[in-house]
């Protein structure tokens, strides 16, 4: 694996993010739901888009807002036509307990901690290290990436240094656990961020309004705000459900990065998103509680 360097502060981490732009999203304004709707017609109109959400649209995701307990729908540009106006109606039905917003890009796993990591073609990044319950040093990752492929190397013609021991895509999470095929690797609590690393102190659960840094082998380091929680996502491969939304940008071979807070505290790992880090975008991320909780393991 890498080799280590220093430790960066809290303050050289900041200043390392820089400033990202963050676009590609535009509102779409709703009429609000008539004030005399009866409690009926408000469960009917619950129901509905509950209904629709279980449709499982490509290229739409949903997400909720616990500050303001509105939803938040996400719609890419592939969702056009009748199945727009399907949505719109759906959202706009629903009054001011939702908001439909229209992203420009198209949502996609980012498949090709920060480190890379290679397996029969694809690319995809390294997130946190753990140790599992027996005591085997391993990593998590991003599931569309462990389903990929079982063995993966730490350079792109290496040989193998770690195999999947579980792998969650699609359903109910994007996650991953591989063990490093040495048991003496020493998988520290870091992230690499190129010319130094980063210690990881704790896990945290993701909360709106929480400011954030991602690391990914494509793109480097860059930050964003977490803006919705228990997202679904409906990528082509298939649907995902229970991620963080976020405005951090991504690229291809960014998947399986951490997500991460200033404090130290590992969060997330990449499953994907829409835009890119030049023009902007959104990402989506697999809580690292509940990855931690499926497959046993603790930060290492």
């Amino acid at each position: 694996m890498p080799a280590r360097h220093r430790t960066a502060t809290r303050r050289g981490l900041f200043a390392a993010a820089g400033v990202v732009a963050l676009g590609g999203l535009v509102a779409v304004l709703l009429p609000q739901a008539n004030a005399e709707q009866s409690a009926q017609d408000s469960v009917s109109a619950m129901d509905a888009l509950t209904s629709l959400r279980q449709e499982r649209i490509p290229g739409t995701a949903w997400a909720v807002d616990p500050r303001t307990d509105r939803m938040i729908v996400t719609a890419d540009a592939t969702v056009t036509g009748d199945t727009w106006n399907e949505l719109e109606g759906a959202v706009a039905a629903v009054g001011d307990q939702a908001r439909l917003r229209r992203s420009d890009g198209e949502f996609r796993l980012f498949a090709e901690g920060g480190d890379a990591i290679f397996s029969e073609g694809s690319r995809c990044s390294l997130g946190f290290n753990v140790v599992t319950q027996d005591g085997a040093p391993g990593f998590l990752t991003a599931g569309h990436c462990g389903v990929a492929a079982e063995q993966w190397s730490d350079s792109a013609d290496g040989a193998p240094v770690a195999t999947v021991q579980e792998a969650v895509f699609p359903g109910e999470g994007d996650f991953a656990l591989l063990t490093y095929d040495d048991p003496a690797e020493d998988a520290q609590s870091v992230v690499d961020l190129g010319d130094q690393l980063f210690e990881i102190t704790g896990v945290e659960e993701a909360q709106v309004g929480l400011q954030v840094f991602r690391m990914g082998s494509t793109t480097g380091l860059f930050d964003g705000e977490v803006v919705g929680l228990d997202a679904t996502v409906n990528y082509p491969e298939g649907t995902v459900t229970g991620l963080i939304q976020t405005t951090v940008c991504a690229e291809p071979g960014d998947s399986g990065g951490p997500l991460f807070t200033e404090e130290g505290a590992a969060i997330g790992l990449t499953s994907g998103g829409s835009g890119n880090c030049t023009a902007g975008g959104e990402t989506f991320f697999q809580p690292v509680t509940t990855a931690l909780e499926a497959v046993g393991a603790e930060i290492g």
